[in-house]
């Protein structure tokens, strides 16, 4: 056969396998409604599934590995539908129908807005950005910010979540696993330290610099250059340049953002300390509730699957078959635990997207442990 002829068979062939995908599909309906109406009968049936694998494998000879994988992925789409008709009453089911209830179309300009730090931090920042009209409270750490949410004393909260260069900050990410969370905006800025003292200072002056470690982190090369010089941790980068100033002591410095220059006297002693200029912050806006706007593209989830093989493989199958981009993944080791690891993930998705309720449904059945953190839409600050 030449290739033309090849092509034409290759074709036929394909139109035989859509063929027999749909009627399959169809049967998968009549499965779902088998299963409405004897709710004993579980979504996933592990033993039919391997089953149906060996029994794939057995039959499929030098093909064996490929049709196994063929095969998987349709058990996986066929769970999908499944799941997307039978949506169990599940936890993430009720606040998935609570945050519907509650959208609202446009996000708001005002509000009382809990920030970590003090005047001129890049959270304070990030929450200008946000609520243009906003009054910003200022809290003593992250933990201050979500207390503060929670009790009802501010509408909303901002909090840093990563970092292009020193990745996560995970305080943050323990902490959204807190009752009545949500997240319902978030905003990525581009962060510029600088090196913050008094007028008259010199850099070999400096023998103390205040800042926050996420900070120190990130002008890890320029402060590995200087000898003799303690780094002490501040709750914020502003708190650092407010405490430097306090000091009037030209060999007490900061790092800092450049705003912190007029509003705490100080001035610039070195602006080109960074490891790298494409450094940007990713700041969550959270509110109490379940809260959800319009134009949602983002949704931040944390599940802690089986530690088994195949299971993270598997639950990003679901995701897959679904045709939904994962912006981000990432293990955090569980307190308590040796080695043992949540993911945090962000999906591009929609909770109004066909499936997507299902997908979470089957991921709140099959995980160990699950939570939707939100689904929100991301501004570039």
């Amino acid at each position: 056969m030449n290739l033309p002829e090849i092509r034409t068979e290759l074709d036929r062939v394909d139109s035989e396998l859509l063929a027999l995908f749909v009627q399959r599909m169809e049967l998968i309906d009549k499965v779902a409604d088998a299963k409405r109406r004897d709710p004993s009968k579980p979504l996933y049936d592990p033993v039919r599934e391997r089953e149906i694998l060996r029994n794939v494998r057995e039959h499929a000879g030098q093909f064996g590995d490929a049709s196994h994988q063929l095969f998987r992925m349709i058990l996986e789409l066929s769970r999908a539908r499944q799941a997307a008709q039978l949506i169990p009453a599940t936890n993430v089911a009720a606040r998935v129908a609570a945050m519907c209830a509650n959208e609202q179309a446009v996000f708001p300009q005002t509000g009382r807005i809990a920030v970590s730090g003090v005047e001129g931090c890049h959270a304070g920042a990030a929450a200008d950005r946000l609520f243009p009209k906003g009054d910003i409270v200022f809290m003593d750490g992250f933990r201050a910010v979500v207390q503060a949410v929670q009790a009802g004393l501010c509408q909303f909260g901002i909090l840093p979540i990563e970092n292009s260069v020193q990745g996560s900050v995970r305080q943050v990410c323990d902490l959204l696993r807190e009752p009545d969370l949500c997240i319902v905006r978030s905003v990525r800025l581009l962060i510029r330290h600088v090196l913050l003292a008094q007028k008259e200072a010199k850099l070999s002056d400096i023998k103390t610099i205040y800042t926050h470690e996420q900070a120190a982190g990130q002008c890890s090369r320029f402060i590995s250059t200087l000898s003799g010089v303690d780094v002490v941790p501040c709750t914020s980068t502003a708190h650092a340049a407010q405490r430097a100033a306090q000091a009037h002591d030209k060999s007490v410095a900061a790092i800092a953002g450049e705003a912190c220059t007029k509003l705490y006297g100080l001035s610039v002693l070195n602006d080109q300390i960074q490891n790298e200029s494409n450094n940007d912050t990713r700041f969550l806006c959270i509110a109490k509730g379940a809260s959800f706007y319009a134009g949602a593209d983002r949704m931040s989830i944390l599940v802690n699957c089986a530690n088994s093989p195949g299971a993270l493989y598997q639950m990003i199958a679901k995701i897959s078959a679904l045709g939904i981009n994962m912006c981000k993944l990432e293990s955090m080791p569980i307190p308590g635990t040796n080695f043992s690891y949540r993911f945090f993930m962000d999906l591009e998705c929609n909770l109004h997207q066909d499936g997507v309720l299902g997908l979470l449904c089957e991921m709140e059945h099959t995980c160990d442990s699950f939570s939707l953190l939100g689904n929100y839409s991301e501004m570039i600050g």
